[in-house]
């Protein structure tokens, strides 16, 4: 059996080719060559060491600016063997098709800024990609520390020939996916990645996931536009995978999938004024996939809004996983097809805070729902002033509960009298406690 780990959580709810681009101005164009750079092809190295971000008057006065209309392909190197902070500069009023890149680091400063005011957008669908290219990525950020993503432009992952592809679900005959090829790029992805700063940007239509964090420490993330059609699939909005110290604020997310997921090994995660939907809402997991062990840790949601999706804020993990994560939709029998086997072990789900969660529902199915592990249950789940009401008519149905160990400190509407009281009666400690 998979060992198991820990996952406690708080809600309060209060081969690459170079980068090309096309300019235009009104009637004038040009064609630029902003970056080559030659495939990746060592072992993922440790991401820098978390620096504590610091402010210097001097360097400020001093930063270079290259423009990409004016430097090409060298605008990203000069930028990043600045010793002082620097900025790349994506021009307001252009627009620049860019190929699959990788942007690498470490630069020489620790003050980098690649501003984007005009428009970045990928080769319109599968058939226009570089063959020699990967389809699962697009613009890749490697081992940068201390760097912001920012302006007021736009980020176009134009992903409409990407969904429709007949591998996708609901595409394919008789309402069934055909099998084949299904890669689709991730538009914006950092990887290995410490200090960073993405802030003010407008991302849509991404062909998959809009912005991806893997391995990432210290990220902030603040006042981003990310839409999608509804029905677009997989097209979460930030994903984020062994990534700690990470702060999402103040944005405006409606997309095909979840607004925000959250993946195994994250830690110290806060979530606040957010705006969530049409959505799939905010999802810790899918975990414990292949029977693999997930920890997640101090996840916090504050004063956000989530709206016209399939679900709250909602923990999906596999059976046979182990780990820990949290609506209310805890699901520990989650499955993507419809022929997964019954395994003993799961992730462990405890100590969650449902905290002053009030608003509205689809009354055709419960509210709350806790479906626990019969091996591994869920424990200490906290209900305070949580108000759901059915969006239509008044006939509510009840709580969903199944080995969940709880309790509710004020009345909850609905009522969660289906939790069991106290602890359960045997736990596996030493698999809990590996994480």
């Amino acid at each position: 059996m998979a060992a198991s780990s820990i996952l406690n959580l708080v809600f309060i709810l209060s081969s690459f080719f170079f980068l090309s681009a096309r300019a235009r101005v009104h009637s004038y164009s040009e064609f630029v060559d902003l970056h080559s750079i030659s495939q990746i092809s060592i072992p993922p190295s440790p991401a820098p060491e978390a620096a504590s971000p610091g402010y210097n008057a001097d360097s400020v006065k001093k930063t270079s600016v290259y423009n990409v209309r004016d430097f090409g392909a060298m605008a990203w190197d000069a930028a990043c063997e600045e010793e002082e902070p620097a900025t790349l500069l994506v021009p307001k009023g252009f627009s620049f098709m860019v190929q699959s890149t990788i942007f690498t680091g470490p630069c020489k400063s620790a003050g980098l800024t690649f501003q984007i005011a005009g428009t970045l957008m990928p080769p319109d669908g599968p058939d226009s990609w570089p063959k020699n290219s990967s389809k699962k990525q697009w613009l890749i950020f490697y081992k940068i520390n201390g760097m912001a993503l920012q302006g007021g432009g736009v980020i176009d992952g134009r992903g409409e020939k990407w969904w429709n592809l007949p591998c996708k679900p609901h595409k394919g005959s008789n309402g069934k996916t055909q099998s084949g090829p299904c890669d689709s790029p991730v538009a914006i992805r950092f990887f290995m990645s410490s200090n960073l700063t993405v802030k003010g940007l407008k991302v849509k239509n991404s062909p998959q996931f809009h912005l991806r964090f893997d391995g990432c420490q210290n990220v902030h993330i603040d006042s981003l536009s990310i839409k999608a059609p509804g029905n677009s699939p997989n097209t979460d909005g930030i994903h984020i995978e062994n990534t700690n110290n990470v702060e999402i604020y103040n944005s405006l997310i409606s997309n095909g999938d979840d607004c925000v997921s959250i993946g195994a090994g994250c830690h110290n995660v806060d979530i606040q004024n957010i705006t969530c939907g049409p959505s799939h809402g905010i999802s810790i997991g899918s975990l414990g996939m292949r029977n693999s062990r997930a920890c997640v840790t101090n996840i916090t949601v504050t004063n956000s809004v989530i709206k016209n999706s399939d679900n709250g804020v909602r923990i999906k993990t596999w059976q046979g996983g182990s780990g820990a994560v949290n609506p209310i939709l805890v699901d520990q029998y989650y499955c993507a097809t419809k022929n997964c086997p019954n395994q003993t072990s799961a992730v462990y789900v405890s100590d969650i805070l449902y905290s002053n969660i009030k608003g509205t529902y689809d009354g055709r199915s419960p509210a709350i729902h806790f479906a626990c592990s019969d091996s591994v249950p869920c424990t200490n789940l906290t209900l305070s002033e949580v108000e759901l009401l059915p969006a239509k008519g008044q006939f509510m149905l009840n709580p969903i509960c199944w080995n969940a160990y709880g309790t509710m400190e004020t009345l909850t509407i609905p009522p969660a009298f289906c939790l069991l009281e106290g602890n359960p009666e045997t736990m596996q400690r030493s698999d809990v406690d590996q994480c």
